[in-house]
């Protein structure tokens, strides 16, 4: 990376494993989603979520900015909230209404944030439940700054 002296795969402590991503993806209390409004203006607002199967889960209000973005541009990242171990996760949020899916996630959910939320709060007529596919992820460890960026690319 030009102007600030990342090292190559081969120096410094090397890559991050994929598995320290993953890690950090499933146990950030939580996230900031950046998604882009359809006058091209971003958006940036934190919410909670889980990471199952690959994929970032969240939920939104139909009405709120994020949704409706959303709804016009799928694309958006979404970060972890440890400056100093960051996990950015670029990809596609997808609305999903399969029944099964969203009681999974709340299901995930409830138990990660200790809340007991009824599968009728992801009604899909108000509130939007969203699969995020990463198409890259990059990581870094702040206090290696210069040698443990890693970034994944997904097909």
């Amino acid at each position: 990376m030009p102007g600030y002296g990342i090292l190559g795969p081969t120096e410094g402590t090397g890559l991050l494993p994929w598995s320290w991503a993953e890690e950090r993806l499933r146990q950030s209390p939580r996230y900031w989603v950046a998604t882009v409004a359809p006058t091209g203006r971003p958006h940036v607002m934190p919410v909670w979520a889980v990471w199952d199967a690959g994929c970032l889960w969240f939920s939104s209000s139909l009405g709120a900015r994020k949704a409706r973005n959303l709804d016009a541009d799928p694309r958006l990242t979404m970060t972890t909230d440890n400056p100093l171990e960051p996990v950015v996760v670029d990809g596609t949020g997808e609305r999903i209404v399969d029944l099964d899916a969203r009681s999974r996630f709340l299901g995930l959910l409830n138990a990660k944030y200790d809340t007991d939320y009824a599968v009728d709060f992801l009604d899909p007529t108000v509130n939007g439940t969203y699969r995020v596919t990463p198409r890259s992820v990059i990581g870094l460890v702040e206090s290696d700054f210069t040698g443990s960026p890693t970034k994944w690319v997904f097909s």
